[in-house]
């Protein structure tokens, strides 16, 4: 699995806090930014995550802002991205299993390192369910051709 990361200044130490637990596990990965603490624009990080995850190069993607929802938000805008912001053990487990998040979310200013971590193995080793849950993700596939042609 290569994973496809990205935060803006509000998120990029806790991004960096998990780039050393993903080294530490093997995990492969590509970070597409930022690259300091410096203000940049959350919009255009969350857009690249997105794009590089749906072409299917990246199998997930892993983003972070000051709260996660900005970045979700903007992931969430390109078709075939199912982002999910999290701030707790629970849900970024569900969210693969029930939901096929293929990206996660979280606040710099929201979660600590300790906690996402452990958020993060979560999602990473979490397989989807399918069964009735396909279904559910089809129709959230479908609401998006509705709107995208595609």
């Amino acid at each position: 699995m290569v994973l496809a990361l990205g935060s803006d200044h509000g998120g990029f130490a806790l991004k960096e806090e998990i780039k050393k637990y993903l080294d530490s596990r093997g995990v492969a990965y590509h970070d597409f930014g930022c690259y300091s603490p410096e203000s940049c624009d959350y919009p255009v990080i969350g857009k690249t995550v997105g794009e590089a995850v749906a072409s299917g190069e990246y199998e997930r993607g892993l983003l972070f802002c000051g709260t996660g929802i900005g970045i979700s938000l903007a992931a969430n805008k390109v078709p075939g991205i199912r982002a999910a912001c999290c701030s707790d053990c629970f849900s970024a487990k569900y969210t693969r299993m029930h939901n096929d998040a293929n990206i996660l979310a979280m606040g710099g200013r929201v979660v600590g390192p300790g906690l996402a971590v452990e958020m993060v193995a979560l999602f990473l080793d979490t397989e989807f369910e399918g069964g009735r849950h396909q279904r559910r993700v089809d129709m959230i596939s479908q609401i998006e051709r509705e709107y995208t042609g595609k």
